[in-house]
């Protein structure tokens, strides 16, 4: 339960974040990458933000054991950068440069009930579960799927 609690908290907290900052607003985030128009450099000054507390955080991880709340550090392994890390990167940044939403604040924007937040959120929901469909197929069809669920190739 303290668990849950301290996630929530945690979600929370974020949500308010990106409410506050306007990171729920498209305009905010299409702004920022329309460097021939209007830009927007407020999401910059944002992402500096995040970055200083991730940068805060990686340094008190160095210095602990373990986290409070599990027994040990999630911490990825892989290294090296695949065809689907790409792919995967390159239809985030295209989804996000054409309807303004990254997750976080399409899940926070579900709240206002608009139709353009439905349908992302919806759409993103729909990837999501493509995903683990093609995953199960590639499992079963024999082709082996690394720990991060992406293919090996």
């Amino acid at each position: 339960m303290k668990r849950l609690g301290i996630s929530f908290f945690a979600g929370f907290v974020f949500a308010i974040g990106l409410g506050v900052s306007g990171m729920t607003r498209p305009s905010k985030v299409i702004g920022f990458l329309d460097f021939t128009g209007a830009w927007d450099p407020s999401l910059a000054l944002v992402m500096i933000g995040a970055m200083m507390i991730y940068f805060a955080a990686w340094r008190i991880r160095l210095r602990s054991s373990a986290p409070i709340l599990a027994a040990a550090f999630s911490i990825p392994e892989r290294k090296s950068v695949s065809g689907a890390l790409v792919a995967g990167a390159a239809i985030f940044g295209v989804g996000w440069g054409l309807s303004g939403f990254c997750p976080g604040p399409a899940i926070t924007s579900l709240a206002s009930g608009r139709l353009p937040v439905l349908v992302f959120t919806a759409a993103m929901a729909l990837g999501v579960y493509l995903h683990g469909a093609i995953q199960k197929l590639r499992l079963t069809a024999g082709r082996p799927v690394s720990l991060a669920g992406y293919a090996d190739s």
